[in-house]
């Protein structure tokens, strides 16, 4: 499904810390725990780019020095949705950088054999239509699992939606703006391919499984 036109835009964030990161996670050899650190590393810096637009607004303070009027986040603030289970080491980073963030969570898995998104959790704040909603996974590999994942968050009602990953491939972003074209995306890298498995070639291996050393 080819985008349409006006399709939100997808951003690769190249910035020399993130690709550095990046590039010690990939390695086969990176530890466990050093993998779930660096996704908390790189999410926190993603999530700089993701917000860099959040409106703002003025209101006085006193310095130690004198009063002046200081800009605020505007309004209401984020959700932050990982999706179960390697999502979770994203929203650590992005709510060290958004501690005041509220949390939703969406539990989907990748059937094996069809590669259909199956639906096992869903919780959101009940307010969800109201804020702006960051959907974070490791990766986008077939855009199943994303495309599930911003379907239900339309319809519990929310209207604002970003997604944000490390790896993806390009008939996956094809895909996901194709039926979603207003849900704009951020990226650490866009890879060649997926093999035979579904899985991101060059990538990174089962996100899931390196960070909890489940296999």
């Amino acid at each position: 499904m080819t985008p349409p036109s006006h399709a939100a835009p997808v951003t690769v964030i190249d910035h020399p810390l993130v690709q550095h990161k990046l590039s010690l996670l990939r390695d086969k050899t990176t530890s466990t725990a050093n993998f779930r650190r660096l996704v908390k590393e790189i999410a926190l810096l993603l999530g700089y780019e993701v917000t860099r637009d959040l409106p703002i607004q003025m209101r006085p303070i006193e310095t130690p020095i004198q009063a002046m009027e200081a800009p605020f986040i505007e309004g209401k603030k984020l959700v932050v949705v990982p999706i179960l289970r390697a999502g979770l080491g994203l929203a650590e980073g992005l709510l060290d950088l958004v501690p005041s963030a509220r949390v939703g969570h969406i539990g989907l898995y990748r059937d094996p054999d069809t590669l259909v998104a199956v639906e096992y959790f869903f919780k959101t704040p009940i307010d969800v239509a109201e804020r702006l909603v960051i959907v974070i996974a490791p990766v986008i590999a077939t855009a199943n699992t994303a495309v599930a994942a911003v379907d239900r968050l339309k319809e519990r009602g929310a209207r604002d939606i970003r997604y944000v990953c490390l790896i993806t491939v390009p008939p996956a972003l094809e895909r996901l703006r194709g039926i979603h074209p207003d849900v704009p995306v951020w990226t650490a890298a866009i890879d060649d391919r997926l093999d035979d498995d579904a899985f991101i070639v060059p990538g990174l291996g089962d996100a899931g499984d390196r960070a909890y050393g489940t296999r």
